[in-house]
């Protein structure tokens, strides 16, 4: 992990790359998010996780287009509304998302939530295949799936496999969950490292309400670095790609100024913890 650096990247299934820090936009306003996505862009990020809910898909892609990175340096990733599952809405919301952003392709498009039954998530997913087919989006995959959701899936794109050939049926190149040290899904992170998944961690500074946690003072202290920091290197250094979101430009640049310490495999294994501590939402336990 040494030599981790702010242009680090993972391939996926898929193929495509996908840059391994990402600058989150969840409840960013859309007035404030084309200001503070460029911000994030000059401090160095060239990956942005959106979502249809979010409602700031456009001020973000108006941001990449105003940066002057060019398009293929930059990594956009959207996602079905939970309220949009099922093959005909997701199809909406994929032109949808065209339609705001006005981009040419969209890099990942996730499944928010794995809810609405079993037939509205493998439409959704089929749905996603043939976008990914037709070149609109480059790589799929699903957020916030516990393990039985993500066994289903699997079932399915074996499915669709046998209908129409090997490698029809798509294949999960991106899994997004709350992960930190106080909600670390030990199962589902193993499913995905075992099936070549790469983990995205949202919430990775868990909103700032761990950072008197006396581990993390000591860390920060230790490394002259802030709990928020610590929290983002130790997602680094286990392997997933942190969403750390902010609207402040200090902190934007704060989060992405994790390159110059490295954990130690002690610090590591003292941040571990075995509680399960969702400070957002939890959609992994649903059994519809």
């Amino acid at each position: 992990m040494a030599d981790l650096n702010i242009n680090s990247k993972y391939k996926m299934l898929s193929g495509y790359d996908i840059p391994a820090l990402g600058y989150g936009v969840y409840q960013t306003p859309a007035d404030v998010a084309e200001d503070v996505t460029l911000h994030a862009f000059k401090a160095g990020y060239r990956h942005v996780d959106s979502a249809r809910v979010y409602r700031n898909e456009q001020p973000c892609a108006d941001a990449m287009k105003k940066c002057k990175i060019p398009r293929g340096e930059i990594f956009f990733t959207s996602k079905v509304p939970p309220r949009s599952m099922g093959y005909e809405q997701t199809k909406a919301s994929i032109e949808s998302s065209f339609k705001q952003t006005g981009l040419d392709y969209i890099d990942l498009y996730l499944i928010h939530a794995p809810y609405g039954g079993t037939a509205a998530r493998n439409g959704t997913w089929l749905a996603l295949v043939e976008a990914k087919r037709a070149g609109l989006i480059r790589s799929i995959g699903v957020s916030n799936y516990g393990v039985h959701h993500l066994d289903e899936l699997e079932s399915y794109i074996k499915e669709l496999e046998g209908q129409y050939g090997k490698g029809q049926g798509g294949e999960i190149s991106v899994g997004q969950w709350e992960l930190h040290p106080w909600l670390t899904r030990p199962e589902i992170v193993e499913w995905c490292q075992k099936k070549g998944v790469v983990i995205e961690a949202y919430c990775p500074i868990v909103r700032g309400q761990r950072f008197e946690e006396k581990v993390l003072q000591a860390l920060g202290e230790k490394y002259g670095k802030t709990p928020a920091q610590v929290l983002v290197r130790w997602s680094l250094q286990k392997g997933f790609v942190p969403l750390p979101k902010s609207v402040t430009h200090s902190r934007i640049e704060e989060n992405a100024n994790v390159y110059d310490f490295e954990l130690t495999a002690e610090d590591m294994k003292s941040l571990h913890t075995t509680e399960y501590s969702p400070c957002a939402w939890d959609p992994t336990t649903s059994d519809d």
